[in-house]
C-alpha cells in the first residue's frame, strides 16, 4: 500500500489497530500519512544494507557450523599452503535491473503544461502575498490549447511542434513575471525555490530541444516533482525505457541477494563486476569459482581480471573454439545459463511481492530505501522457509520414529 492507503486500511481494520498496540478499535486514524515519511528518512538505504549484511553473514555462519569440519592435525605442507592460499570456491550471479517509480509517462507537452499550472499557481501567490498587480496568465486559454492537443487522437509531428510552441511560450511569459517579481525584491517561499529551479532547468531543456529538433537532452528531467529521475533504456519488449534507480544485484551461493550498486542516472553495469567480486572475497576468505553474467559484463578488461584471479566468466570463450574441448564447453555454459535464471527469478520476485514494481514513496532517500527493504524482506523470507523446511523434515523424522516404535509394530 501507498502511505495514504496504510491508514485507510489500519483506519478500517480493526486486526491491525490491534497489532499496532491500540487498546480498542477506533473509527478515526491514529496518525497521518506523513508520520511514515519521518519514520522512512530515519531509516536510510545504508542502514537496511548494514542489517541486511549482518542477518547474511550469521546465517552463513550457522550454516558452516552445521557442515561437518575435517578432522585436524596431521596435515602436511601442502595442506598448510592451501589453508593459507584457499581455492576458489561458490558461484557469484551478477545481474542489473531498474526499479520504476510510480510516476506517469513523461511527454513534452504535460510537461510543460504541468509546469505552466504551478508557474500560475506561484504567481497567484504572489499577488496574495504582496498584494501585487496579478498579470494577464491566460490560464483557460493555455488549458484549452492542452486539451486540443491532448483529446486528439493522433498526434501528427506538426501538431507536436505547434503544441510545443504554444506552452513554451506560456511557461516563458509566466516565468518573465516572476523574475519581474524577484528584481523587485519579492522572494519566493522555501519551498518554491527548488521547485522553479526544477521549472527554468526544464524550459531550457525543451527550448533547446525545440530549437535543434533533437529527442534528447544530457541529464533530462522526466518528473517536475522528482527532478532527480532519469529515463533508463533497458531494451524490453513491454518498455524499452523505464523511470526509475538503475541496481545491480548479486546473488551468492547461498541464494541470497546483495545490492552492489544504485543510481539514478543510467551507468554501465560492467563496472560492476570487479567491485562484487573483490566483495564476495571480503565475505568468504576467497574468490568465486565461477561468475555468472550476461554479455555486457564480459568485456576485455573483467575477462582478463577474472583469468588472472582463478575465476571462470560464463559465456563463450574469445577466439575459435577448440574441438577437442567444444562438447564439454558447450555443457559449461549451457548449465551456466540454466544457473543464472536465479537472479532472473529474484527480480521477478521482489518486484511483484516486495514492491521493487513499483516505488510509490516521493523523496530520493526513500525511494533508495524502499528498493533495499525489497531485497532485505526477500532475503527474510528465504531464511524463513529454511527453517521452516528444516523444522518440518525434523517433525516427519520424529513422527517415523514415533510410529516404528509404537507397541502395535512390537
Amino acid at each position: 500500500y501507498s502511505d495514504r492507503e496504510l491508514v485507510e486500511q489500519i483506519t478500517e481494520n480493526p486486526y491491525l489497530q490491534y497489532f499496532i498496540g491500540l487498546p480498542g478499535y477506533q473509527e478515526e486514524p491514529p496518525f497521518d500519512a506523513s508520520t511514515l515519511v519521518l519514520f522512512r528518512k530515519r531509516i536510510n538505504a545504508q542502514m537496511i544494507a548494514e542489517a541486511n549484511e549482518y542477518i547474511l553473514s550469521n546465517q552463513s555462519k550457522k550454516d558452516d557450523d552445521d557442515t561437518p569440519k575435517p578432522p585436524t592435525g596431521g596435515g602436511t605442507l601442502n595442506d598448510t599452503l592451501s589453508d593459507n592460499e584457499p581455492d576458489n570456491e561458490g558461484t557469484l550471479i551478477l545481474d542489473a535491473t531498474c526499479a520504476p517509480v510510480n510516476i506517469r509517462y513523461p511527454q513534452d507537452v504535460s510537461l510543460l503544461n504541468e509546469a505552466r499550472e504551478k508557474l500560475e499557481t506561484i504567481i497567484y501567490r504572489f499577488h496574495k502575498s504582496y498584494g501585487l498587480e496579478l498579470p494577464g496568465r491566460y490560464a483557460k486559454r493555455a488549458r484549452k490549447d492542452y486539451l486540443a492537443f491532448a483529446k486528439c487522437r493522433k498526434h501528427t509531428a506538426k501538431k507536436i511542434r505547434k503544441a510545443l510552441r504554444q506552452q513554451l511560450s506560456y511557461v516563458k511569459r509566466d516565468i518573465g513575471y516572476l523574475d519581474k517579481f524577484m528584481a523587485d525584491g519579492y522572494a519566493p517561499k522555501a519551498g518554491e525555490i527548488p521547485l522553479l529551479l526544477t521549472i527554468f532547468r526544464l524550459y531550457e531543456q525543451q527550448q533547446y530541444m525545440y530549437d535543434n529538433k533533437v529527442h534528447s537532452v544530457e541529464n533530462r528531467i522526466v518528473s517536475i516533482m522528482q527532478p532527480w529521475i532519469r529515463p533508463i533504456v533497458r531494451g524490453k519488449l513491454n518498455s524499452a525505457v523505464e523511470f526509475g534507480a538503475k541496481l545491480d544485484i548479486s546473488i551468492d551461493s547461498d541464494g541470497y541477494a546483495r545490492i552492489e550498486k544504485t543510481s539514478f542516472t543510467a551507468y554501465n553495469e560492467s563496472g560492476c563486476l570487479k567491485d562484487a567480486v573483490e566483495r564476495f572475497k571480503e565475505r568468504t576468505g576467497h574468490y568465486p569459482e565461477r561468475v555468472l553474467a550476461d554479455q555486457i559484463y564480459r568485456t576485455r578488461e573483467n575477462r582478463s581480471f577474472c583469468k588472472e584471479k582463478g575465476i571462470r566468466l560464463s559465456g563463450p570463450k574469445l577466439g575459435r573454439p577448440n574441438p577437442a574441448t567444444a562438447k564439454t564447453d558447450k555443457k559449461k555454459e549451457y548449465q551456466d545459463n540454466t544457473d543464472r535464471i536465479e537472479v532472473e527469478r529474484e527480480f521477478s520476485r521482489e518486484k511483484r511481492c516486495y514492491g521493487m514494481g513499483r516505488i510509490v514513496t516521493k523523496l530520493e532517500e526513500t525511494q533508495l530505501t524502499s528498493i533495499a527493504l525489497s531485497v532485505f524482506v526477500a532475503n527474510l523470507f528465504k531464511i524463513q522457509r529454511r527453517i521452516l523446511c528444516a523444522l518440518f523434515y525434523q517433525y516427519k523424522i520424529f513422527k517415523l520414529k514415533t510410529v516404528w516404535l509404537s507397541p502395535c509394530w512390537t
